[in-house]
């Protein structure tokens, strides 16, 4: 007759059998399961929201971009719908806030000068520039800007292109995407959608 394990010895024995079970479950088959029913079911969100355009991948719908001109070091092109700032200069490996708080003088700065530079830019007074023109999202990544902010582009993006501005404005219509649900969050717009929509306008 063999002699019955300590009683330490088997509780430790169980959690490990407990340990290899869940992490054949959870870490294993869990995770397998989710990713092949996401690839099955919603394959263009499961591999980014990734946007094509001529064959290639330009960007994605979920993360914002800038639009500079080529061969500069962060001029904003005209030609191009902008996006609001990014405290993470849009590199999605270092998303983040500035963390300044509304009591900031260096926030304060920031935005004076954001605000005269966008109306610079597209040659409006500083008190027509909408507030998601001067200050970055929480993640530093945010894909959209409000409808008051593409709209306030609209003119200087068709002087650059030679376009209407009635076709550029109609062009931003279409493109507002409703609060999601009806009542969460606000209207936006998604710049990158937007500009491959321009692209194609003739």
């Amino acid at each position: 007759m063999s002699k019955p394990l300590p009683t330490a010895l088997r509780s430790h024995l169980t959690a490990l059998r407990m340990l290899l079970v869940m992490t054949v479950l959870l870490g294993l088959a869990y995770p397998l399961l989710i990713t092949g029913a996401a690839q099955a079911v919603f394959t263009h969100q499961a591999n980014g929201s990734l946007v094509q355009a001529d064959g290639r991948t330009v960007g994605s719908s979920l993360i914002g971009q800038r639009f500079d001109l080529p061969g500069t070091s962060g001029r904003p092109d005209p030609r191009w719908f902008q996006p609001r700032p990014s405290a993470a200069g849009y590199n999605p490996t270092a998303s983040g806030a500035s963390n300044l708080g509304p009591n900031s003088a260096d926030l304060a700065r920031t935005v004076r000068a954001r605000r005269d530079a966008v109306a610079a830019f597209d040659g409006v007074t500083p008190s027509r520039v909408p507030a998601d023109a001067v200050t970055a999202s929480g993640s530093g990544l945010d894909p959209d800007i409000s409808p008051a902010y593409a709209r306030e582009q609209v003119n200087r993006v068709a002087r650059a292109r030679a376009l209407a501005p009635a076709a550029v404005a109609r062009l931003v219509e279409e493109h507002i995407r409703n609060r999601p649900l009806g009542f969460l969050g606000n209207e936006r717009v998604n710049v990158l959608e937007l500009n491959r929509a321009l692209a194609a306008l003739r």
